[in-house]
């Protein structure tokens, strides 16, 4: 005999699955109590909101599914943030939820809530579990459903009493087979034929890098077309890291907080070639004006975001890695040397905002001084608010990894983030930035952080406001500032850091900050620099 708990574990086991991030409670300890048992190592969260986005950030990095853990009740609701977050961006994770026991269910007893009914609409599927001899075929289909297809979380709710529920054997099956999921792959040969005469016909082309790409580890194909083919590509901030910023073919990041080069060559268009993005609204502000100058080629996996937000002239559902591989063997450059000059000429029009400084730190020359030190296959994770722009803005991905909130905007996901991603990859070097608002909400997973040992850099852009927002009650709202303010309210970053035992410093200028970075970059420990910002530094 074998319980259900037992079962859950076999199949992580089966699934190659090595880490947990989660926090235990009563409805969710049979399932505990059996991991103590086996090599997966459990990593203990602060909040359980974290345990979903370091889930996510160790999925992005490993290109395995992350998974997280909590129990019922507000264990469970503290999830839902986390799991849309990685459902916006299309990360593939795994929830498991204790629940209470299966005849109590809709009694509003001791730490019940609905877990699966209230994260419906941002999973790809949830389960609640009623039988222990089911266990084997939702969790095979669970970790199918994440990671095919486009990706995303899917849920698994389990009683306390499935859980403790004994069945005869275990049977793990080979290969979920689920009836009305089969995602297609292969784009259709007479979509991709015209896709290749419109870009012959084109005179002013343009391909839009989304996270699509990233997903699809699609990045070789994507260089190779933009090579073949000679067109200059454009990114998402979901797309960034693709295509390397001191690429040839590369004009920057799109959209409302993106190069003016970049925006201004989408907008003089004729092709528009968007691969793996949706096209939102922080990306493209009139997705159909532009539609009606410019012909839209649209590649996607999901074929629910093709026509969503802009006309798709030419519709090409499959794996974006499998399309642009054959775009780019059968593909001809007939780009204008024209439209070449004209794209990069309002490239080098419009440089890299910002001016090293002595009274404070300028955060964009010091990102870029920043990703100057950092080795190739470095891996950025930002937070979401100013600090999110500077990054996006200024860091050079080279062969390494831009991790941030794009779909959602979740605040105080860098930190969490960068811990998942640091244990998936623990000899690359792994930084967190964010902003003095973000950091608070996330900080209390400096203890994950240390009770683990792991080494990620985090810096702290401290211009004691909320900026981002501050920026929007200037421009929209006469600068009436209220809960934008965070002055006389942080603690001292340096001392919260070191009342953990990690090394911090703080830097009030440029030179100290560079001078302090190439300090923490060496340092085998966790780090915090501190970065003293003035606050009437815009985002862009």
């Amino acid at each position: 005999m074998i319980s259900g708990a037992e079962i859950m574990v076999k199949c992580l086991q089966n699934e190659g699955v090595s880490y947990l991030f989660g926090y235990p409670g009563a409805a969710i300890c049979p399932f505990y109590d059996c991991i103590t048992k086996t090599d997966i190592k459990h990593i203990l969260v602060r909040q359980e909101q974290n345990a979903a986005h370091m889930a996510s950030g160790y999925a992005r990095a490993s290109g395995k599914p992350g998974v997280c853990v909590a129990t019922s009740g507000p264990g469970a609701t503290n999830l839902i943030t986390g799991i849309a977050t990685a459902y916006m961006d299309s990360i593939p994770l795994i929830a498991i939820t204790g629940q209470v026991n299966s005849w109590l269910l809709g009694r509003d007893v001791f730490q019940e809530a609905d877990i699966t009914g209230a994260c419906q609409p941002f999973t790809k599927h949830s389960y609640l579990v009623k039988d222990a001899a089911n266990l084997p075929r939702i969790f095979k289909e669970a970790f199918h459903i994440a990671t095919t297809g486009r990706p995303g979380p899917v849920l698994i709710d389990v009683p306390t009493d499935i859980q403790l529920q004994e069945v005869e054997s275990f049977h793990y099956p080979a290969k979920a087979d689920i009836i009305g999921y089969k995602p297609r792959t292969q784009g259709h040969p007479m979509q991709i034929k015209k896709a290749l005469q419109a870009i012959k016909e084109a005179e002013r082309p343009i391909i839009c890098c989304g996270g699509g790409v990233v997903l699809a580890g699609a990045r070789e194909e994507m260089i190779a077309f933009a090579r073949n083919s000679g067109i200059p590509v454009a990114a998402t901030m979901m797309g960034i890291g693709v295509m390397p910023m001191d690429s040839p073919y590369y004009l920057g990041m799109i959209g409302s907080h993106g190069r003016t080069s970049a925006n201004k060559a989408m907008s003089e268009a004729d092709l528009v070639i968007l691969c793996g993005a949706r096209v939102g609204d922080r990306a493209v502000a009139a997705p159909e004006s532009l539609a009606e100058k410019a012909k839209i080629i649209h590649i996607d996996i999901d074929p629910a975001e093709i026509g969503k937000n802009m006309t798709a002239h030419i519709p090409i559902v499959g794996d974006i890695r499998l399309v642009l591989s054959e775009l780019a063997a059968k593909v001809e450059n007939n780009v204008s040397q024209d439209w070449i000059d004209r794209v990069f000429g309002l490239k080098a029009k419009y440089p890299p905002r910002g001016e090293a400084r002595e009274d404070c730190v300028e955060p964009r020359v010091f990102i870029r001084d920043l990703s100057a030190m950092m080795k190739e296959d470095a891996i950025l994770a930002a937070d979401v608010g100013q600090n999110q722009i500077w990054a996006a803005r200024n860091f050079n991905v080279k062969e390494g990894r831009f991790l941030t909130s794009g779909g959602l905007g979740t605040m105080g996901y860098s930190v969490p983030a960068a811990i998942g991603a640091k244990i998936a990859k623990p000899h690359r070097q792994v930084v967190a930035v964010c902003g003095d608002g973000s950091f608070q909400m996330c900080m209390c997973e400096l203890g994950t952080l240390i009770q683990n040992g792991v080494d990620i850099k985090i810096i702290i852009m401290e211009n004691q406001r909320l900026g981002m927002v501050r920026e929007f009650q200037d421009r929209l709202y006469g600068c009436r500032h209220i809960g934008t303010v965070l002055e006389h309210g942080n603690p001292d970053f340096v001392k919260l850091a070191e009342s953990y035992g990690i090394e911090a410093a703080r830097a009030e200028n440029n030179a100290q900050a560079k001078e302090l970075a190439q300090h923490m970059l060496q340092s085998n420990k966790a780090f915090i620099l501190v970065c003293s910002v003035d606050p009437e530094i815009p985002s862009i």
